[in-house]
């Protein structure tokens, strides 16, 4: 059974992007949308998707260079599916030596863009099950579920480790308050404050007995896990 993802569809047709909006909010997606490059590059840089939907011809910034700089600049890994009516392999080439991940050819069924999505993100996730998570001297490997921090091994109670987890994986991003505790309980998340009481027992494992530290709380917008700026990496 596929899952809900969370889609950002950056394309500048009206039309096409409000059939691929409504087709994929209707199938239970939480999509966003951008009109152009410039806010389309925001919104993935800013905020944590599953899958990017990305037009190569948009004004302000156009696709390849959108794509080329979500990897190059903000080493955004987010699974990328690169829309075009160009059918030519040099068209493609280009398009995937930019970052993207697959490619369809417009005119393209809706049923196969969500298809391809769901193939994307089940890939990253793979990728990432396999892979350690490392955050300056913070490592955190999801298979074993061992953290350690300048080598020192760290134990946490389920609910710290998830919003561990997951600010780990959408780092250096902001998560908001409704995407950390989404992370944590899924849709039921309990009162307001039991967010707050697990982001201090992390804070008491994670930060406190070392420098300096990595969890930096944005006013209005959300929590993040990154090294202070001038800081080593």
């Amino acid at each position: 059974m596929n899952i809900p993802l969370k889609v950002l569809v950056i394309e500048d047709d009206p039309d096409l992007a409000a059939n691929l909006v409504d087709f994929l909010a209707a199938r239970g997606h939480l999509v966003d949308a951008a009109g152009d490059g410039v806010t389309g590059l925001h919104l993935a840089t800013i905020y944590s998707f599953d899958v990017i939907l990305l037009d190569l011809i948009l004004p302000g910034i156009d696709g390849i260079t959108l794509c080329r700089r979500l990897r190059n600049e903000g080493s955004n890994i987010t699974p990328v599916l690169m829309l075009t009516a160009r059918d030519t392999l040099e068209d493609k080439v280009a398009g995937l030596e930019a970052g993207a991940d697959d490619y369809l050819v417009k005119p393209f069924a809706l049923r196969e863009v969500e298809a391809r999505l769901h193939a994307l993100a089940r890939r990253a996730n793979a990728a990432f099950a396999h892979g350690e998570l490392r955050v300056a001297d913070l490592v955190f490997d999801p298979k074993s579920l061992r953290i350690t921090r300048a080598g020192v091994h760290i134990v946490l109670p389920p609910i710290p480790l998830r919003l561990l987890e997951a600010l780990m994986r959408a780092s250096p991003k902001v998560l908001s308050r409704n995407e950390l505790e989404h992370a944590a309980w899924g849709d039921a998340p309990p009162d307001s404050d039991a967010l707050r009481a697990h982001l201090h027992i992390l804070r008491n494992a994670i930060d406190k007995p070392f420098r300096p530290p990595l969890i930096q709380t944005l006013r209005g917008l959300g929590w993040q896990i990154m090294p202070p700026h001038g800081s080593p990496p």
